[in-house]
């Protein structure tokens, strides 16, 4: 059995919650090295979960290790794509928490580093995971859904910003709000759902309505460092609707702030033969007809969404060459494009064509 060698950079909320329990289960790993730009978050971070672990403050350095296998990135936003591509050129595998990148050009090039160095780049899409989603999967691939044409899909929060102040709220750094934060997890869920059809326009509004707010309701409003008097550039609501190459249409809304009963995260789609209600991770409804009878058909048991430590256990198995990789960066590429081009719409109050022949969209356009 080979033994890989771990780097984990970035030492915050996410690698601890969440990354940190599967590196302490499964004995094909070993985490070497931890970095943070903050050294005393990194040499607690190995004091918590890895002693033997060497902290570190520069990720170049953690990088010149020769026997680091791979990393894994739980950086914020904007420093995924920057990692990442010195990893490859480091000769290193890339596992990367989301987004894949802040722009479709950064996108596009960790794929392409990725590819030029012949190494295996895999982006958290823990929704994946869950239980539900994986008996999802296989109903609608099984042809039970018939011609899926169209879904919803949201993480609404009634009061749960993440690091008010700080990178999660500012632009250069995030991204921007909810919508590449939250949005990433329920549009891949609902397009790996839908077979991954190709995204051909996207229109929708963002807005900033929460920034003074210090109220919360959420657990999730713990990650990032907060800053009093920090900049919050960034939406904190956003609703729009995705268009695809085989017709399918789906809406999506997402909000770290809204007046809403309470914080849910849904994907619904509709299919001829059946709809599906997948709900927080641990349900899935199914609503369909038989026999001249409408019938509905709840998932029972102990269902689990336990999905962060199974995509990091699946990205081993795929470098063992034991499993298929589920996502490919092509899939990356279009999420960053269908949120970039959200973006885009929002500010121009326009409908943002993507993936579509040079020709063919600029004679839409002039219509």
């Amino acid at each position: 059995m080979k033994k890989y060698k771990v780097g984990i950079i970035g030492c915050g909320g996410i690698a601890n919650w969440c990354h940190s329990p599967f590196y302490k289960e499964d004995p094909r790993v070993e985490v070497v090295a931890v970095c943070d730009i903050i050294l005393e978050r990194a040499e607690k971070f190995a004091a918590d979960h890895f002693p033997g672990a060497e902290p570190i403050k520069e990720y170049k350095k953690l990088l010149a290790r020769k026997d680091i296998d791979y990393v894994d990135i739980c950086t914020p936003n904007y420093l995924h794509s920057e990692i990442a591509i010195a990893a490859f050129k480091a000769g290193k595998h890339v596992f990367c928490e989301k987004p894949d990148a802040v722009s479709p050009d950064k996108a596009i090039a960790m794929k392409e580093a990725a590819d030029k160095a012949g190494k295996r780049l895999m982006i958290m899409r823990n929704n994946r995971f869950t239980d539900p989603s994986a008996y999802a999967k296989k109903f609608i691939e099984a042809g039970n859904m018939g011609d899926i044409y169209a879904g919803r899909c949201a993480w609404q929060r009634r009061r749960g910003i993440p690091g008010a102040g700080g990178w999660f709220t500012t632009k250069k750094q995030s991204g921007g709000g909810p919508l590449i934060d939250l949005g990433v997890h329920m549009i891949d869920l609902a397009i790996w759902l839908m077979g991954n059809p190709t995204p051909v326009s996207v229109s929708g509004n963002c807005f900033t309505k929460f920034d003074k707010t210090t109220v919360s309701d959420s657990d999730n409003s713990k990650f990032g460092d907060s800053k009093a008097g920090g900049t919050f550039d960034v939406e904190d609501f956003a609703m729009g609707l995705i268009r695809f190459d085989n017709g399918a249409v789906l809406q999506i809304e997402f909000s770290w702030a809204s007046n809403v009963k309470k914080e849910q995260r849904f994907v619904e789609l509709r299919g001829t033969k059946a709809g599906i209600n997948w709900l927080n991770g641990d349900e899935l409804e199914i609503y369909g007809e038989d026999n001249g009878q409408l019938t509905d058909f709840r998932l029972a048991g102990n269902l689990t969404d336990d999905g962060h430590r199974r995509n990091l256990r699946h990205f081993v198995d795929v470098l063992d060459g034991k499993a298929k990789p589920c996502f490919e960066p092509i899939q990356g590429i279009n999420m960053i494009k269908i949120l970039d081009a959200m973006y885009k719409s929002a500010q121009t109050g326009k409908e943002v064509l993507l993936n579509q022949p040079k020709a063919k969209a600029k004679a839409k356009a002039k219509k």
